[in-house]
């Protein structure tokens, strides 16, 4: 069976198993950049909690994806528990440095101008400065997508949702006919997800960064 034909016969399941796929990485990339966003502008104003964030981030992101997901298991046990904490993790330092990034780069003058119009600090952090530090922030968001949209391929191990077990199920079986259809369908539909998720991240900066600091 050439690639194309496993693709026609199985396309319902490969579909099912994008969506989970594209499902999972969305939903840790919201929590991961509620939680990043809140961790930076609770340490951008002070450059040790700053480096403090960045550094525990980098910590947990050098860990080993089956590490990760291994040292869970035993934890929260086999599914889509352990695959949502790591990828959550997984997705924090990129947001977390973007927006200290951003925040620390905003204009101290149009700050003071906020205040002086008697804006409170929690109203200049929601009208100036986030907008402002939205587009690293944004980046950062897409960079954090593009890593976990690999790793969560390693949540087959865990018996997670997604592509990754397409990936698995070939490994498991090479040698097989459908061998490296397998592999290659679960692995080029990750490749897709990626792009279209970069893609709506283009388009959702084009329509929430004005034009002028676009550039």
């Amino acid at each position: 069976m050439s690639f194309w034909e496993y693709v026609g016969t199985y396309h319902e399941k490969l579909l099912f198993d994008a969506w989970q796929h594209a499902g999972a990485v969305f939903q840790c990339m919201v929590v991961a950049t509620v939680t990043g966003v809140l961790i930076g502008v609770a340490t951008y104003r002070r450059e040790w909690a700053a480096g403090l964030a960045t550094t525990t981030t980098s910590a947990l992101l050098t860990v080993p994806s089956l590490a990760m997901i291994g040292l869970l298991i035993p934890v929260v046990g086999l599914g889509v528990a352990p695959t949502v904490i790591a990828l959550t993790l997984y997705g924090l330092l990129p947001v977390v440095r973007n927006a200290v990034v951003g925040l620390r780069g905003v204009d101290p003058l149009l700050v003071d101008a906020a205040k002086g119009i008697g804006m409170s600090r929690p109203l200049r952090l929601l009208r100036v400065e986030l907008p402002l530090a939205w587009p690293p922030i944004l980046t950062g968001i897409r960079v954090s997508t593009q890593m976990l949209m690999g790793i969560a391929a390693i949540a087959a191990y865990a018996s997670g949702p997604g592509l990754g077990n397409e990936i698995f199920r070939g490994i498991a079986s090479l040698g097989s006919a459908n061998a490296l259809n397998q592999v290659l369908a679960g692995a080029l539909g990750i490749v897709a997800l990626a792009l279209l998720f970069d893609a709506a991240y283009v388009l959702l900066g084009r329509l929430t960064i004005p034009r002028g600091i676009r550039g």
